[in-house]
């Protein structure tokens, strides 16, 4: 991938979140030291970035240059996951600390597991912009806090299946909690959670583990601690 390749994503990414009202060349401008008019020269392609200018977006934007690369690209490269050719799908069962992470590359796979590409491709997704350059499902296994903090929805040593375009608090079914892999602690943590007063709230199914409520900070949106939606759990045989 050339480097004007990786400049012309980084400014479809950046206009994708002014658009979103997630930020306006203003802002940018006063995040990264520069000029107005120099960025909105670069959003207008009317001039590139150097390699120092575009990290300093990156870094304000907290976003690496693996975002702005292409998954599908980079599997074929770099064979993360081994591409399918059959009805099935291919998921990376990956560990905790990688499952927010745009890209999962090969040394946070743990195992890789078949999903039917029509169960899939079934699946409605809800999320903001910013995701859809994220390899969209993951796979993890229930530890034993959550195991007990969710039971018996989830159990200790289940599989979960996490739709990581899917960031909204909307029910994907009428009357049922969405189960979320949520950013907690440095970690990941599955539980319910949702929306109240600027404050994402952790719910837990037993009564016995406390509330958690997450405070939003600086520009954070929703999906910045939302990593997706638990849509499908495989119990441990």
């Amino acid at each position: 991938m050339k480097f004007r390749t990786l400049q012309d994503n980084l400014r479809k990414a950046l206009v994708e979140r002014i658009d979103d009202g997630q930020l306006t060349g203003l802002r940018l401008a006063q995040l990264t030291g520069f000029k107005q008019a120099h960025i909105s020269n670069f959003l207008n392609r009317k001039r590139a970035l150097s390699i120092d200018g575009m990290d300093r977006v990156l870094t304000t934007q907290q976003m690496s240059v693996l975002d702005l690369l292409d998954p599908v690209e980079i599997n074929k490269r770099a064979s993360i996951l081994p591409l399918s050719e059959d009805e099935f799908e291919n998921v990376a069962l990956t560990e905790r600390l990688a499952a927010g992470n745009s890209l999962i590359t090969s040394d946070r796979v743990q195992h890789i597991l078949k999903f039917r590409r029509g169960f899939l491709s079934g699946l409605r997704a809800e999320t903001d912009a910013s995701r859809r350059h994220w390899e969209r499902f993951i796979a993890l296994q229930v530890d034993g806090r959550d195991g007990e903090s969710m039971y018996p929805r989830l159990q200790f040593g289940a599989t979960v299946l996490v739709d990581r375009h899917y960031t909204s608090f909307t029910p994907y079914r009428n009357g049922e909690a969405n189960i979320y892999a949520v950013r907690y602690a440095k970690n990941c943590t599955l539980t319910y959670a949702e929306m109240n007063d600027g404050q994402i709230v952790l719910r837990p199914h037993s009564r016995t583990y406390p509330v958690e409520v997450l405070n939003l900070e600086g520009a954070q949106i929703p999906s910045d601690v939302i990593i997706g939606r638990v849509c499908y759990v495989e119990a441990e045989p």
